[in-house]
């Protein structure tokens, strides 16, 4: 089980990391239906799950377990911010018996809200493979905006593709 709550969603909440929650970031990882479409190339054993997620207090930025009932159904980050220009970018993996469900687009929601209220950024970014249409969806229903294309810019399943620039601003934000 995931620590405490750090965010709240409509159905979701977004809690702290734990050691315990390994063996389950581990299969999602692995998991061919996620690992294609996050860009994920090596495979993770479970000591390799337990030292990224014990590496998780040094690493800039906010990595948290998006939890229905107390149960992990995947994660969501939001990295470091450029201080300076005030932009974060957005990363998220959901397991696929939970997709449909609106909870990826939930935590979206979550993790803007807390970075244009509560880190006061300007700007969330996020980018996705242009064979990846439900994460576009996840992100334009969320209100952003595709700022921008990326020809052949990544090698998935033996192809190159296009990846596609998304981005949110605070003054666009309806949370």
């Amino acid at each position: 089980m995931s620590g405490p709550v750090f965010l709240e969603g409509t159905d979701v909440s977004l809690r702290t990391i734990e050691e315990d929650d390994s063996e389950f970031f581990q299969q999602l990882v692995n998991n061919p239906r996620v690992r294609i479409p996050i860009g994920s190339v090596r495979a993770m054993n479970h000591a390799a799950e337990r030292e990224w997620i014990e590496s998780l207090d040094e690493r800039a930025g906010t990595h948290l377990s998006v939890c229905v009932d107390n149960n992990s159904v995947g994660s969501i980050s939001l990295k470091s911010p450029n201080e300076v220009d005030g932009v974060a970018e957005l990363g998220y993996m959901i397991a696929p018996e939970q997709w449909n469900n609106g909870y990826a687009t939930d935590a979206v929601e979550a993790i803007c809200g807390y970075a244009f209220d509560e880190r006061r950024l300007n700007k969330v970014r996020a980018d996705c493979y242009v064979t990846n249409p439900g994460s576009q969806r996840v992100l334009e229903k969320v209100g952003f905006t595709q700022e921008g294309r990326f020809r052949e810019e990544a090698f998935v399943e033996g192809e190159h593709v296009d990846v596609l620039r998304y981005g949110l601003l605070a003054a666009e934000y309806c949370g």
